[in-house]
């Protein structure tokens, strides 16, 4: 049994070492321009600080602040990775589509460019759709509140950590439309199955949102609402790829099958 699985583990092996070896080689890279990362991943919260600044006047000295010795640093890592993390996406989908190709027929091997271009841009979508539709909503409301009490200091690590769990989240949530293509395209799911499973699904896209969000109401609908839309979209494109079978044809098939074998009888 090992023998078998042997080849696999080094074809894995060999996936994840590129994988790691892009990873590390985008970090080193964006690690240099984390500044500038930096500023951009900052500026929906100093939006809402000045925001806010505006209808308080103990927010109007809130700031970012940092709590460590050497946070700046620890911050600089963690900017740096979560860009390396998309700058090399499209290199890790790469990888993971040569992974499961062998076991794949010829047309469906041929399908590698729409997998990392359709993965890529729907995680970038999903990245973007949460920093300028998601954050606004939600910073606005998590500093405002209570703000006429408490000055709002905001801890920069903190902060990274957050930003990135809603950044990821999001990216992660969009990649639906393409694992139903992707999965209907091998014939493992149908339109009909996922029509099905549609109130199931909702119950885990609230779950999701609420494990992937941070604990507020407001930020959890910002997903889990287009997730159901996305989840109508992928209906319609395995409907287009793979859709379900029509009962009444496939009745008529054995009805006609059944009649031919009569007659050679």
């Amino acid at each position: 049994m090992f023998d078998e699985l042997r080849p696999h583990l080094v074809e894995l092996r060999k996936r994840l070492a590129i994988s790691a070896g892009s990873l590390i080689v985008m970090f080193f890279v964006m690690f240099y321009f984390h500044e500038p990362i930096l500023n951009w991943m900052v500026e929906p919260l100093n939006i809402a600080l000045i925001e806010v600044g505006k209808k308080s006047v103990h927010a109007a000295d809130g700031m970012i602040t940092t709590s460590q010795v050497g946070g700046a640093f620890f911050v600089a890592l963690k900017v740096a990775f979560f860009a390396a993390i998309m700058g090399a996406l499209p290199i890790i989908l790469s990888q993971i589509w040569m992974f499961i190709a062998p076991g794949l027929y010829a047309n469906e091997k041929k399908m590698i460019i729409p997998f990392v271009v359709g993965g890529t841009v729907m995680f970038a979508s999903g990245v973007l759709f949460a920093y300028y539709v998601v954050t606004p909503f939600g910073f606005d409301f998590l500093i405002t509140f209570g703000s006429f009490k408490f000055t709002p200091l905001i801890n920069i690590e903190d902060y990274v950590g957050f930003f990135t769990k809603i950044m990821f989240g999001f990216g992660l949530a969009f990649q639906l439309p393409v694992f139903a293509y992707f999965l209907a395209l091998l014939g493992l799911i149908n339109d009909k199955q996922m029509i099905a499973f549609f109130k199931y699904a909702i119950v885990i896209i609230f779950i999701v949102a609420a494990l992937l969000t941070p604990p507020d109401v407001l930020t959890q609908l910002l997903m889990a609402g287009p997730l159901i839309i996305l989840y109508g979209v992928s209906i319609l494109i395995v409907r287009m790829v793979n859709p379900a079978e029509n009962e009444d044809e496939d009745d008529d098939e054995e009805i006609n099958t059944q009649d031919k074998l009569e007659e050679s009888k």
